[in-house]
């Protein structure tokens, strides 16, 4: 039984036939052509022209077009995401939001003013124990402001340190916007201000950073010495952060915010303490274990079991205080993790950003 003719055969030889033609009639007018005379550059170009004017250019020039256009809504998308990009990344609640009495936890704190090296105001809460050396420098979460932590507050001032609790610029009463180099500069000011003003020494200060505040902590504790960091529910990067949100591959580097703790943390010549809740669905467990890893020694990674990104104090409880104590006392005798941290691994099918 013979084969059946194929529906485009005819089409086929048609093509091949009037492809024929062009060939020759453009082959004869080329080999006559100026274009041999001219410089390379300059005949592809008239050449390219010439060929636009006809039906073979006419493709190409779509195609063109379509590049271009891809390219113009891409650098839209990009302007937009920079343009807007603080009022994705920041939520800051501003004074009074927030801000119950600190009587009201049994709580005297002294209300602070610092200045930043670009002149923002900030606004910050000192409480005193007197009878410590040392100094917890508290950098709080997003969506957050020192008067939404009095009640962590209370129950950090149970381990008898000093406590210096800031505001970031825009948060509470803090002045100014949040960007990520304002916050940075904002850590480093409140730094400032215990070693300058407080007169503590560096080794006496313990840097700890809750999910935003972690970040922060990192960058202070990196470019200054002090005497141990603790990160809690915190980000190994702001690019891995945009990959889990947007499920979008490269969608990371139309952000200018980096925030890239797991590339600073080596350079932190402190014992490092990092807390995270295996249950966290803002900013996942393996997040902590990425700073885990990346950290020098001597470091410790304590897993709070079933807590979330927010309650880990209330799920840690008195065990969570009691790493904390054991932390602020004697930070130098951190005891090393013989294994990788337990819990929820980084997901399956996950790439970098």
């Amino acid at each position: 039984m013979g084969a059946t003719p194929s529906p485009f055969a005819g089409r086929r030889r048609a093509l091949s036939l009037w492809s024929a033609i062009v060939v020759r009639k453009h082959a004869c007018s080329i080999i006559s052509s100026p274009l041999l005379r001219m410089k390379p550059v300059r005949a592809a170009a008239l050449a390219g022209v010439r060929m636009n004017k006809g039906r073979l250019g006419r493709p190409l020039k779509r195609l063109v077009e379509l590049a271009l256009t891809l390219v113009a809504a891409m650098i839209v998308v990009v302007v937009f995401f920079r343009a807007f990009e603080n009022r994705f990344v920041y939520y800051p609640p501003h004074y009074p939001d927030g801000f119950d009495s600190p009587k009201v936890y049994g709580l005297a704190p002294v209300e602070v003013w610092i200045e930043a090296r670009d002149g923002a105001k900030l606004n910050a809460w000192f409480l005193a124990a007197p009878s410590s050396a040392k100094v917890l420098l508290w950098f709080h979460g997003n969506a957050e402001n020192i008067g939404m932590g009095l009640e962590q507050m209370k129950a950090f001032a149970r381990l008898g340190v000093n406590i210096l609790a800031l505001d970031y610029r825009g948060y509470g009463k803090s002045e100014g916007s949040p960007d990520e180099a304002g916050v940075y500069r904002d850590g480093q000011a409140a730094y400032e201000y215990l070693v300058q003003t407080r007169r503590f020494e560096p080794k006496n200060i313990i840097l700890y950073g809750h999910s935003l505040g972690g970040a922060v902590a990192v960058d202070v504790a990196s470019k200054n010495p002090c005497g141990g960091l603790i990160v809690e529910s915190s980000l190994s990067s702001g690019r891995e952060m945009a990959r889990l949100i947007f499920h979008v591959p490269g969608i990371g580097y139309i952000f200018k915010s980096r925030f890239d703790s797991a590339e600073k943390i080596p350079s932190v010549r402190a014992p490092v303490l990092i807390i995270h809740g295996t249950r966290d669905r803002v900013i996942p467990f393996w997040m902590g274990r990425k700073l885990y890893d990346a950290a020098r020694e001597p470091k410790s990674f304590f897993a709070v079991e079933g807590a979330g990104h927010n309650d880990v104090l209330a799920v840690g409880g008195e065990p969570y205080l009691a790493r904390l104590g054991a932390f602020l006392e004697t930070p130098e005798r951190v005891r090393a993790e013989p294994a990788r941290p337990s819990g929820p691994a980084r997901p399956a099918g996950y790439s970098k950003v």
